[in-house]
């Protein structure tokens, strides 16, 4: 049993535009242009030692204008995953997690599907190992991509979602004709990587069988409004933040935001006010399965609601007690979920199904029939009482 890879939950799987640190007075434009590498915190060197141990298949496709993208495959198999979810740690929500290869000379079974997994920003295809292994535990092959300008992938602009969409499906077209998709076709994204699984999925249409989005953002512009004054609104965790931070909430307060965001636009050649993600979402045939934490504060969950509302056919689970860091950490809770929505959405035009509960907590769901327009606009949900459902994987203890 590998015992090597126990680590915080934050270090793998921060997601979306969870920033690693303040940024800078001056350089917001560029940060929101560009993630400028994949963040500190994630621990590299002992992602690729666990995977060094375990079996694999990785390379690179072309993807839309031919940048070039890496990818990560695992075949079906029991690769003895014991995953448990910690907590809130000293700084951020904790994990740990154990795996081992499956057995030597075993050969591994028809995948009932392929699942591609799309990370979030700052993040790469790596950090989505749990999801990776707990899906090709249940029996699908799984390939997690670096999105563009991420991770082992090429530069690029950057499209929030529009042109990664696009990156998406030439690289599983690419794929398709190696070999390496087998059966129906699913999409897992989480914050950034569920927004380009929502566009992602309109490029694909019929070809994809169903997507899960982990707290997306509905407008790309609302969104960084949003995120900027929470991660500015922090208190200072080291000694330069107690310049940088009044200074950065002097710079990007008032107007100032508005014209980093227009300087983001300039750079990229998008109007970040204009990627609307419900629109896509609207137009997509296969089911859609949206989640979010209530208590997110990155992407506010109004945001969550407003995705449901635009598409009649989507499913939304807002789980209470769960925010921007902690959702996608919580396999105890959602793997049965993800893995209930995969065997039984469909892309025939049928109605989709109505999602598994999660393990525990209280959770609110809803398609967009049930969202009034108080709802719409971000009214908090009705509390329900705490449904029943899966038990996660438990082991190992928190690492450092």
């Amino acid at each position: 049993m590998l015992r090597s890879l126990a680590l915080a939950g934050v270090c793998v799987m921060l997601a979306g535009f969870a920033l690693s640190s303040p940024m800078p007075p001056l350089s917001l434009s560029a940060r929101l242009a560009a993630p400028g590498g994949t963040s500190p915190m994630v621990p590299s060197a002992r992602i690729d030692a666990l995977l060094a141990r375990l079996p694999h298949r990785q390379g690179q496709v072309p993807g839309d204008g031919g940048v070039a993208l890496h990818w990560l495959a695992f075949d079906p198999g029991d690769y003895r995953l014991h995953y448990r979810y910690l907590g809130q740690g000293e700084r951020f929500p904790e994990f740990s997690m154990q795996a081992s290869a499956p057995a030597a000379g075993a050969a591994p079974p028809a995948p009932r599907g392929t699942v591609i997994l799309l990370h979030g920003w700052m993040m790469d295809g790596g950090s989505l190992l749990p999801w990776a292994l707990q899906l090709a535990q249940g029996g699908y092959r799984t390939i997690a991509l670096d999105l563009r300008n991420h991770g082992r992938s090429g530069q690029a602009p950057s499209g929030y979602g529009t042109r990664e969409g696009q990156d998406v499906a030439a690289a599983l077209r690419a794929l398709d004709a190696r070999g390496e998709i087998s059966g129906p076709v699913h999409l897992l994204g989480v914050s950034y990587g569920a927004a380009t699984a929502i566009f992602a999925a309109r490029e694909l249409g019929p070809r994809l069988r169903s997507v899960v989005a982990m707290e997306s953002f509905d407008n790309a512009g609302q969104a960084i409004r949003a995120m900027v004054p929470h991660m500015l609104s922090r208190p200072p965790e080291r000694l330069g933040d107690y310049l940088a931070l009044p200074l950065a909430r002097w710079q990007y307060g008032g107007s100032g935001l508005d014209q980093a965001i227009a300087a983001a636009d300039r750079r990229l050649g998008l109007d970040l006010d204009r990627v609307d993600v419900g629109q896509a979402l609207a137009q997509v045939p296969a089911c859609v399965l949206l989640l979010h934490g209530r208590d997110d504060a990155h992407i506010p969950v109004a945001q969550g609601r407003a995705l449901a509302a635009a598409a009649p056919r989507a499913r939304y689970l807002e789980l209470a007690g769960e925010d921007h860091l902690t959702l996608p950490l919580r396999l105890d809770r959602l793997s049965g979920v993800v893995e209930d929505w995969f065997a039984r959405a469909g892309n025939d035009g049928g109605p989709c199904p109505l999602p598994a509960a999660p393990a525990s907590g209280w959770t609110h769901r809803a398609d967009a029939a049930a969202l009034t327009p108080e709802r719409r606009r971000g009214a908090p949900a009705p509390a329900r009482p705490p449904p029943g459902g899966r038990q996660g994987l438990g082991g190992g203890r928190p690492g450092s």
